[in-house]
């Protein structure tokens, strides 16, 4: 009886110790400003290497150019940004951790409603016109949605003393125009789609003192 339960003790903590090191993660901070939360498998060859966590079967490579920065379980860290001007790394590595701050908050809370709203109600016009033309109107509007200054707004912010550097502003900005075209888009095309179907359905009825002279 007492060699069962030796065993079973044994086996409970070797069972333990496996479970614990196949769940343990290292943090990978990408240059983009994307966190990776995987265990790193190997760092030869200028890559960090990781299991690709959809793919088992499958490594993922991140190039040394890729990376700010990897955190591993034991809480040592290894630095693979420097700020170097031949690089274009113009930023210190302060600098640049706040730059990728800012891109995570925005990407985090930056909705960009306005632009979606306001391309939509653009593709809606444009569509109604029923002309090859109608796709100026949203996609003019998308290409304007960067010059508006960005609000940064206190709920978005993950450390309201962020704001004081410029580096994390510059970073936020970044990401909030990026959305806003890309939200611009979507909200555009739905917009021309609808004022298409608009045009489609109801042109016929259209008053003759709004035919802008588009129609056959």
């Amino acid at each position: 009886m007492l060699k069962k339960v030796l065993l079973f003790l044994v086996f409970s903590f070797s069972f333990q110790s496996v479970v614990s090191q196949t769940t343990v993660q290292d943090t990978i901070y990408l240059m983009n400003g994307h966190v990776v939360g995987e265990r790193v498998i190997d760092t030869l060859l200028g890559a960090v290497t990781i299991i690709n966590p959809k793919k088992p079967s499958k490594k993922i490579h991140y190039e040394w150019d890729q990376l700010f920065m990897v955190r591993f379980a034991n809480g040592d860290k290894r630095y693979y940004y420097k700020q170097d001007s031949l690089l274009s790394n113009w930023f210190t590595r302060d600098e640049m951790w706040m730059y990728m701050k800012g891109e995570n908050d925005a990407r985090k809370g930056f909705k960009a409603r306005g632009a979606m709203i306001g391309a939509g109600i653009a593709g809606v016009i444009g569509g109604m016109t029923g002309t090859f033309w109608g796709p100026v109107a949203p996609y003019g509007f998308m290409a304007l949605t960067g010059l508006p200054k960005v609000r940064i707004r206190h709920s978005t912010i993950s450390n309201p003393t962020y704001v004081e550097s410029d580096a994390y502003i510059l970073g936020y900005e970044r990401v909030a125009r990026q959305r806003r075209k890309i939200k611009a888009v979507i909200g555009g095309t739905v917009g021309l789609a609808i004022g298409y179907t608009i045009y489609a359905l109801f042109h016929s009825s259209y008053p003759e003192n709004i035919d802008v002279g588009f129609n056959k």
